[in-house]
């Protein structure tokens, strides 16, 4: 039997948002992603500019639902939410702020942005359907114990449907990625939101 990760090791591992976004601007300045190793081709980099535009606009957008606001204002005891992402992620683009918002909520939640391919303990220990690295990942722990409490991710399940079946298809990966990045534009980050609320509503009652 395998032995709970202690979250707690990665929490000085990573960066804060703000070093996250710098990081991933001054990368793509020049002319790399955040990957190990960085990837750079010409098409990697239109994907980037293009996440570093999605991010800024998500940020300046994006209005928290009150219920979302309020389940998580009402954590009481601090959790560590370690956030998995890479500048190349488009879905990361859409779902990484929206973390970014929640944690401003409450001082007693400390965020800390991991780029995937830098720590893949932590991202095997939460595979997408126990085999794919998908990302983004929030994982919620106990900041006093190191325990994960919950996890969310990569993308709101009704987008997940979506992708399944476009790939089970045969679809290309322009028409999938058009196609996605389409559905987060309409949604405006509701569905994401309303899962999360779900998920932090559901620990909170657990934890409780």
């Amino acid at each position: 039997m395998s032995t709970p990760l202690d979250l707690r090791q990665f929490q000085h591992q990573g960066y804060s948002f703000e070093e996250y976004v710098a990081l991933s601007t001054q990368l793509f300045k020049e002319g790399k992603s955040t990957s190990t190793p960085a990837m750079d081709e010409p098409e990697i980099l239109d994907y980037i500019k293009l996440n570093l535009q999605r991010m800024q606009r998500v940020l300046k957008t994006t209005e928290l639902s009150a219920e979302l606001q309020e389940v998580v204002r009402k954590i009481k005891t601090p959790q560590l939410w370690l956030v998995l992402t890479e500048s190349w992620c488009g879905d990361a683009a859409q779902t990484v702020p929206l973390f970014h918002l929640m944690a401003q909520q409450n001082p007693l939640i400390t965020t800390v942005y991991l780029l995937r391919d830098k720590t893949p303990v932590l991202m095997d220990a939460y595979l997408q359907n126990g085999k794919s690295r998908s990302i983004p990942k929030l994982i919620i722990a106990d900041a006093s114990t190191g325990e994960g409490i919950t996890h969310w991710g990569p993308r709101p399940q009704a987008l997940q449907t979506i992708y399944s079946s476009m790939l089970a298809k045969g679809d290309d990966f322009n028409t999938i990625k058009h196609e996605l990045h389409s559905w987060y534009a309409k949604d405006k980050t509701s569905t994401s939101q309303q899962e999360l609320y779900q998920l932090l509503k559901a620990a909170e009652t657990a934890t409780n």
